[in-house]
């Protein structure tokens, strides 16, 4: 293990040493943290990756004693600012938590309370550590949630948090962990649910503050371009122990430890960078790309095609009568050719899901059409429109939301055979066990529940779904945003070999231009409602002709990294 990587002369502000934590179950005590070390120094930036279940949020946990459930610490030692912390009694670790480390955590929709107001909870924030009181606290508000960049703060303060963007309430959460003006600031997967430019501008702005007071800070996170950009060490977890630490930079440019290696070469950000890296020297790169079906398919028909989409809101006012529209699809065409993947791109808001969902036949047009093999979407009568479901088949984005949690694995993949009316009970079973295979889950995954099932494991069974009544097309709405880098990977081969398989078309939504990278023919970027830009996927990364491209593309983590040059 490499030392830190400044030649730091003061004494560290964290130092974890060996530490063990272990969660007591049924079976007896499982450990989730083994031996694990790590240095922090004032004012420096470390992060901690690795994939869900590594053990790095549990580490993260232990320093601000919140360990849930029945999580403890079995041994080592933590110390802060010199004091023995491994332990603490309930009083220390109040004086500590908010005063002394704040905490940035995951989701901001469930860790902000939905029923108060944005300002009424930074002020409860800088009454608990003792900043201000009363008036005061309250005079402070709108001043902190300006300095977290949120525009027009003293209204906000006046809103709920189901009024705020995931950016906005992530911005207010690092107001509430930076009010108390900590010494160390936990950031747990900070940006991991939002578009890249929200996500860089948040960022940029936390580097702005936390170098303005001097904070230093632990980053949690399972994307290696952000750590690599945004810290100046890094450390990889892998089941429990650390398996490698050293300068953030070196790391990557030259990672020793085969799970390092495996991290790296997964990251689609850091995939993007270096076939950027390999084109500017003049050599081929197209083998780090995930293999697409439709490449140099030039001849095939289209199964999708959009004209002139539009689809308005009307939104309320604020009397009883006063009412907006708002155009979420403004005018958008575009065509998906078969056996091919057509990638639609752009911010929050920016109506891409919209689309999907007109194309779905779950919103219904303002104006324009949506074609299905030639035949105007607009004129299928019901049994037509039920005959049609077979054929286009979604993926959504979050797979803790699309498997009903009360349905057996099995029942969830055989449910739109037996709605259908395909097959008898033994052909059906039959069917979920190739299905299963097909999604590399084995057959025992069957009389498994949701719960049971890691992240990636629930979209690989959201995947068999989807692919139970053979469909020709495949929407995916984000279905990789939620993933981790290597779950995240395997998921985009898998999607790629049925594609070549199965002859499938992909309709894929996103706000990850390096994940279009890996799989996408054909990329529409919109904004605001409209296409901007359309092209193929080299022509958009390799000569981007808008602003607003090239800005998304610049805000890909890590993309501006040259450790492969």
């Amino acid at each position: 293990m490499t030392d830190m990587t400044t030649s730091h002369t003061e004494k560290p502000l964290l130092e974890v040493t060996d530490l063990e934590v272990s969660f007591t179950t049924a079976a007896g005590e499982v450990p989730a943290v083994r031996g694990a070390s790590l240095t922090v120094y004032p004012g420096q930036s470390v992060a901690i990756v690795g994939e869900s279940g590594s053990g790095k949020s549990t580490t993260a946990h232990a320093v601000i004693n919140l360990l849930p459930g029945t999580g403890k610490v079995t041994g080592g030692k933590i110390f802060f600012d010199g004091k023995d912390i491994t332990r603490p009694s309930r009083k220390q670790a109040e004086a500590l938590r908010g005063k002394q480390i704040g905490l940035v955590p995951q989701d901001p929709m469930s860790n902000l309370n939905p029923v108060w107001k944005i300002g009424y909870q930074v002020k409860e924030a800088l009454e608990a550590n003792g900043i201000a009181k009363g008036k005061k606290a309250k005079e402070m508000v709108p001043e902190i949630l300006a300095e977290a960049g949120l525009p027009d703060a003293e209204r906000r303060a006046k809103q709920y948090p189901h009024e705020f963007s995931g950016g906005m309430r992530q911005r207010a959460l690092i107001a509430i962990g930076l009010s108390s003006q900590p010494k160390l600031l936990i950031a747990d997967e900070l940006t991991s649910a939002l578009d890249v430019t929200v996500q860089r501008t948040i960022l940029d702005h936390m580097d702005t503050l936390t170098r303005e007071q001097g904070v230093a800070v632990l980053f949690i996170t399972h994307d290696l371009g952000l750590a690599a950009e945004r810290a100046e060490h890094l450390v990889v977890m892998y089941q429990g122990r650390i398996v490698e630490s050293g300068p953030a930079k070196q790391i990557l440019a030259d990672p020793h430890h085969p799970y390092t290696k495996r991290l790296v070469e997964s990251a689609p950000s850091l995939t993007s960078r270096r076939i950027e890296s390999a084109r500017e020297r003049g050599e081929e790169a197209e083998e780090l790309l995930a293999p697409t079906a439709g490449e140099g398919d030039v001849t095939a028909d289209d199964v999708v095609k959009v004209e002139n989409l539009t689809k308005e809101f009307i939104l309320r006012g604020q009397g009883p009568r006063s009412k907006t529209t708002f155009k979420a699809v403004d005018d958008v065409s575009f065509a998906v050719r078969r056996g091919t993947t057509m990638a639609v791109v752009g911010e929050s808001g920016s109506g891409k899901s919209t689309v999907a969902n007109m194309i779905l036949n779950l919103l219904e047009p303002t104006s324009g059409k949506v074609f299905f093999d030639g035949t105007d979407m607009a004129t299928l009568t019901p049994a037509q429109l039920f005959k049609f479901r077979r054929r286009v088949q979604p993926i959504f984005q979050n797979p803790y939301g699309s498997l009903d949690p009360m349905y057996s694995i099995y029942r969830t993949i055989e449910e739109p055979l037996r709605t259908h009316r395909i097959g008898n009970p033994k052909t059906r079973e039959k069917r979920v066990r190739e299905l299963l295979d097909m999604v590399a889950m084995p057959a025992s995954a069957m009389r498994r529940y949701p719960n049971e099932l890691s992240g990636g494991q629930r979209q690989r069974i959201a995947i068999a779904r989807a692919l139970a009544l053979e469909p020709e097309v495949v929407v995916c709405d984000e279905a990789v945003s939620a993933l981790d880098v290597l779950v995240q990977a395997q998921i985009l081969d898998l999607l790629g070999q049925l594609q070549s398989d199965l002859g499938l078309s992909y309709l894929f939504i996103t706000h990850d231009l390096a994940v279009v990278r890996q799989i996408a023919d054909e990329v529409c970027v919109m904004k605001d409602g409209r296409i901007v830009e359309a092209a193929t996927t080299d022509e958009v990364f390799g000569n981007p002709q808008q602003d607003y491209t090239r800005d998304l593309l610049d805000a890909i983590p890590g993309a501006k990294l040259d450790i492969w040059a």
